[in-house]
């Protein structure tokens, strides 16, 4: 698999992820600028260079001390990502969950299941037109313990600094997304194998447009 390395944990694959670009050319504010919501993709698959720098710059972590790239209250993380890998090169269709301490996805179920997921969110056909899809997930629990019902708040604060970083960087990368919120939870959690203690928040589908 060129761009990422393989191995089996506990009888799932375990794929390495290329290491992030951390010198990229676009300023902040010119991916600001050129950010858009994009629901229309067109053909074309995207890389694994490219969505290994969107899972990173979504939850990667960021220093020695494991603090990721979108801030957590009490550096609790309660965030899961999940890709549903559509048109990727040098990647097979299929689910996958983000690991940010290996920077790796760990492969789930396989074949395409981008339909499905559009399907889950209210009949959305062009979702499934998009090369990929992230589900940010979350497990309220890591964040209730400490911080009580506030808590779910802060959960929901993180999903929004997660989400811009994948516009942000997206637009750095000439790709397109979205934040789509309407879908039916059960649903998605079937699709995906999401545990039953994760509650899917929000689908990102990215592809070029």
């Amino acid at each position: 698999m060129k761009g990422a390395s393989a191995e089996t944990r506990g009888g799932a694959e375990r794929i390495g992820l290329p290491p992030p670009a951390l010198d990229r050319q676009m300023t902040v504010e010119a991916a600001i600028r050129s950010r858009r919501s994009i629901r229309e993709f067109g053909p074309g698959s995207i890389t694994i260079d490219e969505i290994s720098q969107i899972l990173w710059a979504a939850q990667g972590i960021t220093d020695r001390a494991g603090y990721r790239a979108a801030p957590s209250a009490g550096a609790l993380y309660p965030l899961e990502i999940s890709l549903i890998a559509g048109d990727i090169r040098s990647l097979p269709a299929g689910i996958y969950r983000y690991s940010p301490p290996a920077h790796a996805l760990d492969a789930g179920s396989a074949g395409d299941r981008r339909a499905a997921i559009a399907e889950a969110a209210l009949s959305q056909r062009w979702i499934a037109d998009a090369a990929a899809i992230l589900i940010l997930a979350a497990v309220e629990e890591r964040t209730t313990v400490k911080y009580g019902r506030r808590g779910i708040r802060y959960v929901h604060i993180e999903i929004g600094h997660a989400a811009q970083n994948v516009y942000l960087q997206a637009a750095a990368l000439g790709l397109g997304t979205t934040i789509v919120g309407a879908f039916k939870d059960n649903e998605v959690k079937d699709v995906a194998n999401l545990r039953r203690d994760e509650t899917p928040l929000c689908l990102l589908p990215i592809g070029r447009h």
